[in-house]
């Protein structure tokens, strides 16, 4: 294109030269040199005048100008603009098929899709929005989304901007249970996505009560089994001595993966905990002792109290998780190591308690499945120590209960920090009087 640009440009330079050397001629002949040149330049110029003139008519017109003949810059610059327009509403007619592509797949989800601007009004919803948010066409294009949804507790989410997902929200059929997730996107708007959970959390419910149910089946047969093993004496029995104590480590084993499920389940079926004040002083200093007990010497196990400051919610819960974070930094830790627990605030109003050890440390590939039920780093180190596999995810969820979350930072033969983060929320001055 600018090759044929500039061969036009050349041409209309040939033919203004070629009209003054004719005008020159003229002029010569009639003796009138300048009165020639004058008009032929003025003619020259009323004929580019027109051109440019028809040419802003055809680009006001917003309509492909005609093809041009000829072989001029005027000619050229039509084309041009021909050849643009034609890329440009072949562009806008693809763009236009990918957003109504677009919207139809958005409409054919099965999860509510909705729009909203900066001040969470709505722009656009999909049809399942109208069955599970309630939403109705044309009438909520343009409306605050916070004033139509029944739920207060959805409204205020909203209103609070909607970081963090909304989990387990009924609002018309108590059978209907829905996550719903706020995603940002350019200039301030969101996109409010709404998803249908109920077969899933009747799943879970069937996986919860299932395994509730095995434990407490098993809890019985397992303690006349350990009852019979401890009536038993090695002793009497010289030939099975290694076996009877293989059996009754076997069975105490036993004994506490069902103990652990019993309490995982209890926490799944809780949506909350009793809000007291745990005074964490006294806490740690029993923490250390625990430690100290369990460890059996081997270990330098220290308590350091750099935060004032005591947490609301269940005691005996927070013990549990606190405990087993010691009980694994113990169990991990090579005889002659060092642990230290330590109670500090954190910068944002929190606080949280980290469990630190000099352990084997753990490769990061297997930091986010920690918390998972049976999920070991070593089994055979797991087996040697004595773990169940299920006092992570414990504590994973004993820290939900208390809107907190578990953070690990480790490094391989160096070691490993586990700490229990809390808001602002569950945090309050040792001194003060009142729970709030």
């Amino acid at each position: 294109m600018a090759r044929r640009l500039t061969r036009a440009w050349r041409i209309s330079a040939a033919r203004c030269a070629l009209v003054l050397a004719l005008a020159l001629v003229v002029g010569v002949a009639l003796h009138a040199v300048t009165v020639a040149l004058l008009v032929t330049v003025l003619l020259v110029l009323g004929w580019g005048a027109w051109r440019l003139a028809r040419l802003s008519r055809l680009v006001a017109a917003r309509t492909w100008p005609p093809p041009a003949r000829g072989a001029g810059v005027w000619d050229a610059l039509q084309n041009l603009l021909r050849l643009r327009q034609q890329h440009t509403e072949g562009r806008q007619r693809r763009m236009v098929h990918m957003l109504r592509a677009f919207r139809d797949a958005a409409a054919a989800l099965p999860d509510a899709i909705v729009a909203l601007d900066a001040r969470q009004r709505i722009e656009w919803f999909n049809g399942a929005s109208a069955r599970l948010l309630g939403l109705r066409y044309p009438r909520d294009v343009g409306a605050a989304l916070p004033d139509l949804v029944p739920s207060p507790r959805l409204a205020e989410w909203l209103r609070g901007g909607g970081e963090e997902p909304l989990v387990d929200l009924l609002l018309f059929d108590e059978q209907v249970r829905l996550n719903v997730r706020r995603v940002p996107y350019a200039a301030g708007r969101a996109m409010l996505v709404a998803r249908d959970v109920s077969q899933l959390m009747r799943l879970e419910q069937v996986r919860r009560d299932f395994v509730a149910n095995v434990s407490h089946e098993l809890r019985t047969p397992l303690t006349v089994v350990h009852g019979y093993l401890d009536m038993i004496e090695p002793e009497q029995l010289p030939g099975y001595e290694s076996i009877l104590y293989e059996l009754r480590a076997q069975s105490r084993r036993m004994t506490r993966i069902v103990e652990d499920l019993l309490a995982l389940s209890n926490l799944e079926a809780r949506d909350d905990l009793p809000r007291e004040r745990v005074a964490m002083r006294p806490l740690v200093e029993a923490l250390r002792r625990e430690g100290e007990a369990l460890s059996q010497g081997q270990h330098a196990i220290r308590a350091e109290i750099a935060a004032q400051a005591d947490l609301l919610g269940s005691a005996k819960e927070l013990h549990s998780a606190f405990s087993n974070l010691v009980s694994n930094a113990v169990r991990y830790t090579p005889a002659g190591g060092s642990i230290t627990l330590r109670w500090q605030r954190d910068p944002g109003g929190g606080a949280r308690l980290a469990v630190t050890d000099t352990g084997h440390g753990i490769p990061a590939q297997h930091l986010p499945r920690l918390t998972e039920r049976f999920y070991r780093v070593s089994t055979s180190r797991s087996r040697e120590t004595g773990g169940t596999g299920l006092g992570l995810s414990i504590v994973k969820h004993v820290l939900q209960l208390h809107q907190a979350h578990l953070e690990v930072e480790s490094e391989p033969g160096v070691g490993s920090t586990f700490s229990c983060v809390f808001d602002a929320a569950r945090v309050v001055d040792a001194g003060s009087g009142d729970l709030p």
